[in-house]
């Protein structure tokens, strides 16, 4: 595999494309200011060739990383992590030795569990969290309030965002400077790409599917659903999957849906994701059935019902390639080879 070089003091992975071209570039130029590197990688697969557009590349100064207002002398050696994102993404680059507590939501990887918890994510025991005597704790802009809490007690903060591929690429490179492991976020950050690139060429040229991401459960059929609308790291990957998200121009990122609007945009594939989605063969065949009160659906009537029960598909961070894994073979079983029944898609080795 042949990579190009990058000032990793100065660049930021934003965004994913892939080519058809056996040429290769290197170019900078500017969007908005910013100066841009733009560079592709030469792919490899069992049958061709192909030219996979790696990454985008936006440049932000070292010093606009900033922690609570000031910025970073020194990585620090006792972390807090205050949800399941940023402690995946903590321990994907080997800093499992640096946390010293996470949260009751942190159930991955194992070793995190055996951590001391601070509780929920938005009301933590700061009790806790000072018996603790950490030096930094990374938390999302929406947590505020332990924000607040850690600046009153002298704590340092980190914030980071991780609510789209953007995000969660800048987060990866974000952690990497701040916490000196600029070499281990530099490899994730290429596994992430490579691995999308893999389905970007397994998947081109098949045409999109319809398709309707619910979270949670249908085990009511009368009840309103919740689904994965645009704006997020799940929708997303759903396109990069083969997918169009049949609520694709919702105002909502995640709005709830009654039956009636299922079935009039009667989507040609129904995933159901989620923790609550993993079930015992005899449940689905007693979900399945609650759809089939519902015959005009496309999915319903073609047995394109399909169930993917895993925490990770809730958290963004250095799993989303299972993410993409899992959905890519509910769309396009054929190309994956998916040896299963339709209706009983539960657990899929991964590539």
């Amino acid at each position: 595999m042949l990579l190009p070089s990058f000032r990793w003091n100065e660049d930021i992975p934003v965004k994913l494309f892939s080519f058809n071209s056996l040429s290769f570039l290197n170019n900078n130029f500017r969007i908005h200011g910013h100066r841009i590197q733009v560079f592709f990688m030469l792919g490899v697969t069992s049958r061709i060739f192909s030219v996979i557009f790696l990454s985008l590349w936006v440049v932000f100064p070292p010093s606009s990383l900033l922690w609570a207002g000031n910025t970073v002398s020194k990585p620090a050696k006792r972390i807090i992590s205050t949800s399941p994102s940023i402690t995946e993404t903590l321990f994907e680059l080997g800093l499992k030795d640096r946390v010293v507590a996470v949260t009751d939501f942190c159930k991955y990887p194992l070793e995190a569990c055996q951590l001391p918890s601070i509780g929920g994510m938005i009301n933590p025991n700061m009790e806790t969290v000072v018996s603790l005597n950490p030096d930094l704790i990374i938390h999302s802009s929406g947590n505020q309030k332990i924000a607040s809490n850690a600046k009153s007690l002298g704590i340092t903060t980190l914030e980071v965002d991780m609510g789209n591929l953007k995000e969660i690429f800048a987060t990866i490179k974000k952690l990497g400077t701040a916490l000196n492991c600029q070499e281990q976020a530099k490899d994730l950050l290429l596994h992430l790409n490579e691995g999308i690139g893999f389905y970007q060429e397994r998947l081109q040229g098949l045409p999109k599917k319809e398709v309707l991401l619910l979270l949670g459960d249908s085990s009511d059929p009368s009840r309103d659903l919740y689904a994965v609308g645009p704006g997020t790291f799940l929708n997303e990957l759903l396109e990069l999957s083969g997918g169009n998200n049949i609520i694709r121009n919702s105002p909502a990122r995640y709005p709830k849906l009654s039956k009636e609007y299922i079935i009039e945009k009667s989507p040609e594939i129904i995933i159901e994701a989620g923790p609550k989605s993993n079930l015992p063969q005899k449940e689905i065949d007693l979900r399945i059935q609650e759809w089939h009160r519902f015959p005009t659906i496309k999915a319903v009537k073609n047995k394109q019902i399909y169930f993917i029960g895993a925490d990770y598909i809730l958290i963004p961070g250095p799993r989303l390639l299972k993410i993409i894994d899992r959905i890519s073979k509910a769309i396009h079983p054929e190309i994956f080879e998916v040896q299963t029944e339709k209706s009983n898609f539960q657990e899929i080795p991964n590539p």
